[in-house]
Formats: structure tokens, sequence, C-alpha cells
């Protein structure tokens, strides 16, 4: 796979004016670029700008209304609830993590749940968005249905995220960022434009059998109204292997995401006009639980223990959750984020179609 080089700066811009000439509003055009370039500069390239096309569809589809802003429909000293009134899912996740913030510095912890939003990008910024004020973060959604219960064969939930973050007193803090299926439904998209065989565990068809073309994979997802297939939750199929547990876990993301915040769980989600996505964030003051740098100092001497543990046979190290992609990304701020040649074909239709300036490699 041939892959192009893009200043960091310069996919942001160019993403961002596709957005906008596509409907969004400036500032909501703004965020969305950036959460997009973050995860194609991370190595997270389902989540990355190849999305635009995505976004447009949704739009076009008028599952998305960009010029609708949050309102937050009720609080308390340490919760909030939104509704994104169907608007651009960065935007309200950015509104709610600033508002989880606020709340979190002067009372302690803050919980936000939200209906009526899109989809929202990695969910690790938004948990990372706390930590880099110190705190410890949380973020989950609740998705299109694209995922079979264990050991059913119906499309009932979705990818369902989880991200964690907490500081730590080195250079990184902890920052875990997982689907709980095996993988994400845009790593579907990224082996089928790569020609990649998907490995065995990842989804089953209609039946309940294997499959492992991404191709096939892809339309049976395609009708968001399809019945029966789809991806396997965290453990596989059957519980052998734990499949229940990776199942237990998104539906705990579709409680926080679905009845907390007052709006559907993923069953029902993209099955009418609106696209009524789910979230749930959280922000905590590390001082609630004793002295902060003691406790930065145990988060980072835990983190070195176990990037210092032995590796095994074939592997030069151990790494921590948010490690690589911090890597990943110094690496594409100094050097060009990393786009595969169906992406950077994408972008360049975009740019003719739209009457800007194409994208260049470096």
């Amino acid at each position: 796979m041939a892959y192009d080089r893009m200043k960091y700066s310069a996919l942001v811009d160019l993403s961002a004016s596709i957005l906008v000439n596509i409907g969004y509003p400036e500032h909501k055009a703004r965020i969305t670029a950036v959460v997009l370039a973050e995860a194609d500069a991370r190595g997270v390239s389902s989540h990355g700008v190849t999305r635009l096309k995505v976004y447009r569809n949704e739009l076009e589809g008028g599952h998305v209304k960009p010029g609708e802003d949050p309102e937050i429909v009720h609080e308390t000293p340490i919760s909030l609830v939104v509704d994104g009134h169907y608007g651009v899912g960065a935007h309200i996740s950015e509104f709610t993590m600033e508002k989880a913030i606020e709340k979190a510095k002067a009372h302690g912890t803050c919980f936000a749940s939200v209906r009526n939003s899109n989809h929202f990008g990695m969910a690790g910024l938004w948990a990372e968005m706390a930590v880099k004020e110190g705190l410890m973060g949380s973020a989950f959604t609740n998705t299109i249905r694209c995922a079979v219960p264990t050991l059913g064969k119906e499309r009932l939930l979705g990818t369902n995220p989880i991200a964690v973050g907490i500081p730590s007193d080195g250079e990184l803090p902890w920052l875990l960022d997982m689907a709980t299926t095996t993988a994400p439904r845009g790593k579907l998209g990224v082996y089928k434009r790569r020609n990649l065989e998907m490995p065995e565990g990842w989804f089953v068809g209609e039946s309940g059998e294997t499959v492992t073309d991404p191709s096939e994979a892809t339309s049976i997802l395609a009708d968001p109204t399809g019945q029966w297939g789809g991806l396997l939750f965290l453990g596989g199929a059957g519980e052998l292997m734990g499949g229940h547990k990776g199942y237990g876990l998104a539906v705990l993301v579709d409680m926080l995401c679905g009845p907390l915040a007052g709006g559907p769980w993923t069953r029902d989600v993209f099955q009418t006009m609106d696209a009524n996505v789910g979230h749930f964030f959280s922000a905590t003051r590390l001082d609630l639980f004793g002295d902060e740098k003691d406790i930065r100092r145990r988060v980072g001497e835990m983190l070195d223990a176990l990037r210092s543990s032995a590796p095994s046979e074939g592997n030069e190290r151990v790494y921590v959750h948010g490690e690589k992609e911090t890597l990943r990304r110094k690496e594409a701020l100094e050097t060009g984020v990393p786009l595969d040649d169906a992406t950077f074909g994408m972008l360049k239709d975009f740019a003719a179609e739209f009457g800007l300036t194409p994208p260049e490699k470096i």
C-alpha cells in the first residue's frame, strides 16, 4: 500500500474548507477538521479525513443539521444533559466537555450525557481534553447498528467505544481508546480500500457464518435498517474466549449514552431521518482521592514499570495505551500525516469540485 504525506496544518485547512463548502459553519468545520486530522496523525485512519465523504452523505441525507447548536436541558453542580439537536458531533462534544471540565474544576467532578448528536470522531480526543487540564476524563458513544450480541445474529448494537485518560507525572498520560468490538467499523473500509482480508473473529454474515471479505462485510452493513449479521465483540464469537465480556462492555456504553441521556440506544440510532447518536463524558479532579502529586507519581511509576517490562519473543518492547498514537503524532507533525492513495485522491477530487488549492505531497 502506497502512502503520501501531507503537512498537518494543510490537511486541517483543506478539510475545514471542504466542510464549509458542503455546508458546515466555519467554527464547526474547523473543530471537525482538527478531529479528523488528529486521527490520521495518530495512525487511526478509520476515523480520519476519509470520513469527509461520509459526513457529506450524512448531511445530504438529512441526518446532520450543521446550523443547530447544543442546548443544556438539565444540570446540577456535578452533572448535565445536553440535547445536540442533531448538530455537528465534534462541536457538540467540545461544548459538552468544556462544560464538564468547568464544573469539575469548581465542584470536583462532572458527568455529562448527550442525546441527538452525530459521529464525534476519536473518543480518546475528548477524554484527552480533560487530561490536558490535569483531570481524569472519559468519553463514550453509541453508534449506528453494526454489531451482533454474543450468541446472536441480529444487528442491535454498535462499536460503542470507551476512552479513559488519567494524568501522570511523566511526559505521557495513560489514554485508553478502544472499540468494544474486535475492530471499529471504519477499519472495514480501510481493509477494503487496501485490498486486505479481515481476520476471522471480526465479522459474521446474515446467518452467523464467518466473513473475512471486507467488501462483503461493508455491503452487509450498507443498509442501516438491515437486521442480520455484523461485527463481533471483543472475545469473538461465543463465550469460550470471552465474547460475552466485550458484549457486556458495549451494553454498558449504551446504558450511559441512551437511557441516561434521555435518548435512544443503538438499536434505534440512524433508524429515522435524524441521527440521534448519544454520548457520555466525565471529568474528575484527582485531589478528590488525596494528594494530586502523589497520585500522578504513582500513575507514572506504574506506566514506567509496564513500559520497561520484558517483551515477548519477537517484540522489541511493551507499550502503554495511547503511547503509540503519541509517537505517530510526533512523527506526523515532523514529516507529514500519512494518507493512503484512496484518501489522497478523495481530497484531490473535493478540491477540484470546490475550486480549492489541491493537496500537496511533502
